[in-house]
């Protein structure tokens, strides 16, 4: 059967469908089966190339590291300096820490005879990348000291503090903050660097 459409005046078979449409379910087709090639391509990429790409990053060999990272150490003598300026003396007690020696003082208090001063064993400190570092205060007397409430230079605040104050203003993190177990001499500056990305061989910029 056959029908007349009223405005072109063209034959129409009834049940057939008209060539538009056929032309734009092919269309739509061939975007849907594009779609779906770039899709399996960025899947094959993801799985294939990006994963070699992760481990040639991490497979990378570091170099060694044996002594503090330049920045750290310029921050450490402003820091000498700037304490230095108020009337407080302070020694640098340690600094660079490599794996062996953080070890030997995770058995300190454990497997070792002395009292516990670390939680973390070699390869688990910012000391052991040259990221942190350990201060006590200097007396008048030149004795080493570790006290809090020490005020040597008698302006009636705590030496200690004003060190932290200070190495705060400078970039470095107080490990006196931590919650879980503070360390009053620590200090450290990891550049946005967890251990984990430092394990795997990522460094911060020396400048």
């Amino acid at each position: 059967m056959i029908e007349r459409n009223q405005t072109s005046r063209q034959p129409v078979v009834v049940g057939q469908v008209p060539m538009e449409i056929v032309s734009r379910s092919r269309r739509n087709r061939n975007r849907l089966l594009l779609l779906i090639i770039l899709a399996v391509s960025a899947i094959f990429i993801w799985k294939n190339i990006w994963p070699n790409e992760q481990s040639e990053l991490e497979n990378t060999p570091a170099q060694p590291i044996t002594d503090l990272h330049p920045i750290v150490l310029a921050k450490q003598e402003e820091l000498i300096a700037a304490t230095k300026k108020i009337g407080i003396s302070i020694l640098i007690t340690d600094g660079f820490r490599s794996h062996e020696e953080q070890d030997a003082l995770y058995a300190q208090g454990r497997t070792a005879e002395g009292n516990v001063v670390t939680q973390v064993k070699g390869g688990n400190s910012y000391h052991n990348y040259g990221l942190a570092i350990d201060f006590a205060l200097r007396t008048k007397k030149d004795k080493v000291v570790w006290d809090m409430t020490y005020d040597g230079n008698g302006n009636g605040e705590s030496d200690w503090m004003e060190v932290v104050s200070i190495a705060k203003g400078l970039g470095f993190t107080w490990g006196g903050d931590w919650e879980n177990f503070p360390d009053y001499p620590h200090l450290q500056m990891d550049f946005g660097y967890t251990i984990r990305q430092l394990k795997s061989g990522l460094r911060p910029p020396a400048e």
